[in-house]
């Protein structure tokens, strides 16, 4: 039986035949998770008629809230570190891997970048250079991996790109952005960045995302590469998980559910499971 198999069967038998609470189901998850977990969120719904309501932001900052007792059922993050504290606290279950992203460079067009050359453009003096927070949020720290990464290519390359790198998001004390601006694009179009590392996956499904004659988006060469593993919990409410969130957690893990992350750029885990989503659905709902 394989790990994830198994982690299902897990979390099946804790659900056992608990009636659906009237309570929402409470879900604390990583800011670049929101277009496709909302899109899930509307697809259980319409099948479970369960609500559940997400709080999405930089994941550290998010796991330190529940650390301080913030209510919530299920947490996911971008990373495995900030779940497996919970665990290690007592706080939440064993996290297992959700879904998996990469880390990609949005670059200003007219730089002309590949993953060939874009080491040298993130090293050029004339380019500046964006990251998310590290600590408080796991796209900061893939930048500082990445910088780690470029060591080993080109001795001196980490203090160079540490130096120049601005933490523009995720942190308590980041930038403001204008109301209902995306502040990557924001920071683009005011001309506070060239380059700008973060996750490949996207807010917007295949189907609505269209080219963008100002950016590019590089993926990066092997040397550089970051896989995330994006970790899923349920936490712990007055020292037990609650059924209605053990079930939510099962849902995520279904094709259905992989299915739809995978259209907003997320690398699915689940989907060559043996196991029918159709019929874990039925078990869910029924």
């Amino acid at each position: 039986m394989s790990i994830q198999k198994s982690l299902l069967a897990v979390l099946l038998g804790a659900i056992g035949t608990a009636a659906i609470a009237a309570e929402p189901v409470k879900l604390y998850a990583a800011g670049s998770l929101t277009g496709a977990l909302t899109a899930v969120i509307r697809q259980y719904q319409a099948d479970t008629g369960v609500v559940v309501e997400p709080v999405f932001g930089p994941a550290g900052l998010l796991r330190e809230r529940i650390e301080q007792g913030a209510v919530a059922d299920v947490f996911i993050s971008a990373d495995m570190d900030s779940p497996q504290r919970l665990f290690s606290l007592g706080k939440a279950a064993a996290p297992l891997v959700f879904v998996r992203n990469g880390v990609c460079a949005t670059v200003r067009a007219d730089l002309k970048a590949t993953p060939a050359n874009l080491l040298a453009k993130l090293l050029d003096p004339a380019v500046k250079l964006g990251t998310s927070t590290p600590k408080a949020d796991p796209g900061g720290d893939y930048a500082w991996k990445l910088f780690a990464k470029a060591e080993q290519v080109q001795p001196g390359a980490r203090a160079i790109l540490e130096a120049k790198a601005r933490q523009l998001v995720g942190g308590p004390a980041s930038p403001p952005v204008p109301a209902g601006k995306n502040a990557v694009k924001y920071y683009f179009e005011t001309g506070q960045v060239d380059i700008f590392l973060g996750y490949c996956s996207s807010r917007l499904p295949s189907a609505q995302r269209l080219p963008d004659p100002a950016s590019d988006q590089v993926g990066m060469p092997p040397s550089l590469a970051i896989v995330p593993d994006y970790g899923l919990t349920v936490v712990n409410r007055a020292g037990q998980q609650r059924p209605e969130a053990s079930r939510f957690a099962l849902y995520l893990m279904t094709a259905r559910a992989q299915r739809i992350m995978a259209d907003y750029g997320f690398v699915p885990v689940a989907l060559a499971s043996p196991d029918s989503s159709e019929t874990v659905i039925h078990l869910i709902v029924k």
